[in-house]
This record gives structure tokens, sequence and C-alpha cells, in this order.
């Protein structure tokens, strides 16, 4: 059914605030949609239609942004968009597991809520989680080190009403439509709360710390490109705009020509074999 006055008087105001952002009022319609379903949980064909209004578009282009994008719903949807990542590493990790055991334990298949409403089970892609594999997300927050059996407590805890904490963020887990108004623009005053990352996503910064590892000036010295000149002598790259890197130069393809300035040996392995002469005196 069509928007009340009401919901229409405050989806307007939040749109117009949505699209002062954007220098071309167009560039709003991915968060204008995020922003409709929050009111409905989905985006109804009266949410599409809306949208169209709003930006001057048909309906029909509407859809097609709506339908290429996985996170806009066209039907109601549960209170908690559980999504178990069954890309390659979190697979092999027990996500694959993970996920037909919840399909069988809630009933339900990909995409589908289960009847109480609570819970829409999906597989998505990577969630850019990887060390900590295999990992669910509620609501796009993160559940990491995830098994079959705390994926399975965790959907019965959603569903009975219990407290849950995600790994890392915010302490408060948020409904599907709260999420949705977030992705939106309007943050719920949580984006600082908790650890974004653990331990495991810090391991190469600790390592850099104990060494004494710092980042390259953001702009390259006389001294650094002449360093970098010097590197390629060894190496037989290719001159200046040949577009051969000092690899390729050195080391062809099988069947492929030497590039320019390779080396006597190029196309062999680089690592010299027993007896081989690297051309370089011993250190």
């Amino acid at each position: 059914m069509p928007f009340s006055d009401d919901v229409r008087a405050r989806l307007d105001a939040d749109a117009a605030q949505i699209i002062s952002k954007y220098p071309r009022p167009r560039s709003a319609l991915l968060p204008v949609l995020h922003l409709v379903q929050s009111e409905e949980g989905f985006v109804s064909t009266d949410g599409i239609a809306y949208c169209a209004e709003k930006f001057g578009l048909t309906e029909t282009d509407v859809t097609a942004v709506l339908s290429f994008y996985t996170m806009y719903k066209r039907r109601p949807v549960g209170d908690y968009h559980v999504g178990v990542c069954t890309n390659t590493l979190c697979a092999i990790m027990g996500g694959d597991q993970i996920f037909a055991e919840l399909c069988d334990h809630l009933g339900v298949g990909n995409d589908e809520t289960t009847p109480d409403g609570k819970i829409i089970l999906e597989h998505v892609e990577c969630n850019a989680a990887c060390d900590y594999a295999p990992v669910v997300m509620v609501n796009w927050e993160f559940f990491d080190n995830m098994t079959p059996q705390s994926a399975r407590q965790l959907v019965d805890d959603l569903r009975a009403g219990n407290q849950v904490h995600p790994a890392r963020g915010p302490s408060r887990l948020c409904t599907w439509r709260e999420a949705s108004r977030i992705l939106a623009g309007f943050n719920d005053g949580q984006a600082t709360n908790g650890p974004t990352a653990g331990p495991a996503s810090l391991v190469g910064l600790k390592i850099a710390e104990e060494n004494s590892w710092t980042a390259p000036a953001p702009h390259s010295t006389s001294g650094d490109a002449e360093a970098l000149a010097g590197a390629g002598d060894t190496v037989g790259s290719g001159p200046p705009g040949s577009g051969v890197s000092p690899a390729d130069a050195a080391n062809p393809m099988p069947g492929q020509a030497p590039g320019p300035g390779a080396a006597p040996e190029a196309g062999r392995s680089p690592r010299p074999g027993p007896g081989t002469s690297t051309g370089k005196e011993p250190q």
C-alpha cells in the first residue's frame, strides 16, 4: 500500500538530507534505497515508485539498480540477516558446513526467512575478514572463528531474544531495519565502539613495531630514484619506457625472446644450480 502521509513526510526529510551531500542528486539513489528499506524492511513497489519520483527516473531504472545489489531485498525479511561467508578461505575452513547445517537447523534455504520472521539466512561472498575464517555476519556485524555449533547457538539466541555481542565493533547488535538506516547515512552512535581490529589483523603491525619498520616517505627523493635505477643494473632491466619489467627482461617465458638487456642465462630459473656462476664474486 502507498506510504502514509506521516511516512512520506519522514522519508522526504531524510531523503533531502541525503541528496544534499551529492553534487548530482541521482548519485544518492543507493542510500535512498537503503532509507526506504529501513522503513519497510525491504523495498516494495511503492518504495520503487517513491525513488523513481524523487530522482526523475522510471521505475524500470530503479528496479535495474535494486535488482543488481543483493543488500536490497524485494520481499519482507527477518529481523536478523545471517550471512555465512562461503568464499574460498571461509569455505575450506568450514563455511560450507556451517551454511549447510544452519539450513537444516532453521529449515530454510538460501535467502529465505524463518516462519517466525526472525532470521533470513544467506550465503555471502568475501567479507574481508579472512584472518578470522570462517566468518558469519549478522546485519553486517562480525562473528569470527565460527563453528557449526557456535553458529547454531547464535541463531537460537537471536530467535529467543537473548543478548548477542559481535566479535568486534559495537556491543549492541542492531536490527535489519536499523542497519539499513545506518547504510543510508544515519549513524547510530556506535561507529567507534568496541575493537575494530583483533590480534590476528594486527600481527603485521606488531612485527613492524618490533623491528622498527616504518612506511616509506610519500614522495620519492632523488636518492630513492638513484637507488631504484642502480638496482635495475643487476637484473638486466629493459630501457626506460620499454614497458619491460626487470623480472620479465631477465627471465622471459619459455619460447619468448629475451628482453633488452637480458642476462646471458635469461629464461632459466633464477636459482643457480650446482657449479653455476652467478656472475658475482662470493661475499
